[in-house]
């Protein structure tokens, strides 16, 4: 980066993890541009806002335009995240969590990476779950769609570091949100901690990052034991 002012899009930031991480964005010299489905509460010289669902056919080009009024993209975060218990009477609700835990964030990425690509630099940032590698029968349009967005980012990060552009999947456990919505929440983090560990991300650009740590090697030793046989 040089000292010219730099420039991130969040998308899903009307709340929770995406909000708080765009507050420390400006207040750390950023100019931001969020798009959510609902309003925040963040009025700024250096911050836009555009109110639309990922879901949307006409977000895209929302997306597009927004990038544009922005003068470009260092950074994108795809921060947009839902979850709702398996109602097997009503799995429109797990046809929805897909579309924007996954397809929100594919259509994003459709927008986002050629622009970086023509400048040879930038960094998206997705944050997916610890939950990927797991079968949930409680929630499993949750646990797939960060599966299928952990491969999808894991698979362009190798694909896009030769031309200059960064990705890194961000694996959390529980975090303090409404999206924490288990009764048995262990080791849940504060959102002020996975801010700080978004932070770092910014600065080291890594490929994927798993907390908390021990949350992690939990799973990734219970994965193979819960799989259905």
């Amino acid at each position: 980066m040089t000292d010219r002012i730099r420039r991130a899009v969040v998308v899903g930031n009307s709340d929770g993890i995406g909000l708080a991480f765009t507050r420390r964005l400006l207040a750390d010299g950023w100019r931001v541009t969020g798009l959510s489905r609902r309003d925040n509460v963040i009025i700024v010289p250096t911050y836009a806002h555009h109110t639309v669902d990922v879901t949307a056919p006409d977000y895209p080009d929302v997306l597009g335009k927004a990038i544009d009024e922005l003068g470009g993209v260092d950074l994108c975060v795809y921060a947009a995240g839902i979850g709702e218990p398996l109602d097997p009477a009503d799995l429109d609700a797990q046809t929805r969590t897909f579309e924007v835990n996954l397809m929100g964030a594919v259509r994003t990425t459709a927008v986002v990476v050629p622009r970086m690509l023509a400048t040879g630099d930038g960094h998206l940032i997705g944050i997916s779950s610890l939950a990927d590698r797991l079968v949930s029968g409680e929630a499993p349009g949750y646990a797939g769609s960060k599966a299928g967005l952990s491969s999808y980012l894991t698979g362009l990060s190798a694909a896009l570091r030769r031309h200059g552009v960064h990705v890194t999947t961000v694996r959390f456990g529980f975090v303090d949100t409404k999206m924490a919505k288990a009764s048995f929440r262990p080791l849940m983090i504060p959102v002020d901690d996975a801010v700080e560990i978004l932070v770092r991300c910014v600065r080291k650009r890594p490929v994927q990052v798993s907390r908390p740590r021990r949350l992690a090697l939990l799973t990734a030793a219970l994965a193979p034991l819960i799989r259905p046989h």
